[in-house]
Formats: C-alpha cells, structure tokens, sequence
C-alpha cells in the first residue's frame, strides 16, 4: 500500500473500486488543521474527470498499467477486435471502452492498449491520424487555403471541416485530441 506522498501524475490508483489516472494534484498546508491533497483524476471506464481531497498521508491502492501494443483488426457489432503482433494472440474489447477513438480507428492501425490486472482498460491512439476524405463538394479553382471551409466525411465517418480546396480522395491528417484538419499529407 502507498500514501498520497507517492503520488505522482499519471500514476493509476482503484478509487471506490473504479480505475482512476492522476491527472493533477496538489498538497495544501493550511495555517490551521491538517494538510491534505487536492485531486483530480481521469476515470478510465468513460474518462470522466473527477475532483477528490485526500487528508496527507491517507492510504492509496496504485494500480501498475502494462501497454501492449495491438493491431486493430476489424469490429463485429459493438466489439472490436485487436491482436497482439508479437504473439498473434486476439482480443475484443466494448465500444464503451473505446469511444473516444472510434472515429480515428482503422483497420491494421497500430494502437497501445493500457492493461490494468490482466484486463484491458483503455487504447490508446496516436496524437495525429491521416485519413482519406470519402465525401465533400468538389473544389472550385481559385480556392485558397484562406479562402474558406467546407465539410467532409472521412473514411472512418468522421466528419470534420476542410478547407475549400481538399478533394474526394485525398489524405488529410486530423489532430485526435481536438477532431481537426490539420493539413493535407
């Protein structure tokens, strides 16, 4: 067992029996009283943030993370397939667990999944993605980059805005923090 003096961010502790990620703390010594941290972690089941104040020395519960990186390999209903390159091993993990990168997802992309106690608890997917735009207007010649946006649906179904001169066919990269065109590769 550790103690709020261990904690560091990033670390993974259980929380009232849910997988939370440090994401920012902060020790506080009041001229009266006892000390005590200040917390916000990252649940790892939905990534919903959450506020908690632990008095300093409290007891904790670390949870040690082991990545693994996986190919995506296809997805059959609401499960997604992945298998470990190294061992060829398979597994399937809930739409639930990856909906934050759902949209970033293609087929033999290589991604980390986190694992916490043998069970997968979250993917992780590059910062940046490039992904071929399936649907948008045509480009009109004289369309500059400044000169204005329009919408399109990528390969994945993601739909973001482009600027005017992006075509059906071309491959853009997209910033998978913010959703965003980022430029044309």
């Amino acid at each position: 067992m550790a103690t709020t003096a261990d904690f560091k961010k990033g670390i993974t502790i259980k929380l009232e029996g849910e997988l939370m990620a440090l994401v920012d703390f902060q020790h506080v010594k009041p001229g009266k009283g006892g000390a005590f941290v200040r917390t916000k972690f990252k649940r790892l089941k939905d990534g919903a943030v959450v506020e908690k104040t632990f008095r300093a020395g409290e007891r904790i519960e670390i949870v040690w993370m082991k990545e693994k990186k996986m190919q995506y390999l296809y997805k059959e209903g609401d499960l997604f397939f992945f298998m470990d390159t190294g061992t060829y091993e398979q597994i399937s993990l809930p739409s639930s667990l990856l909906s934050h990168c759902i949209p970033y997802l293609k087929e033999n992309e290589e991604v980390s999944v986190i694992f916490a106690e043998g069970q997968p608890v979250s993917v992780d997917i590059p910062t940046f993605c490039e992904l071929k735009v399936v649907e948008t207007d045509p480009g009109v010649k004289g369309d500059t980059a400044q000169g204005g946006s329009k919408p399109a649906v990528l390969e994945t179904g993601l739909k973001v805005t482009v600027p005017l001169f992006i075509n059906v066919g071309d491959t853009i990269k997209i910033d998978t923090r913010t959703g965003k065109y980022i430029e044309r590769v």
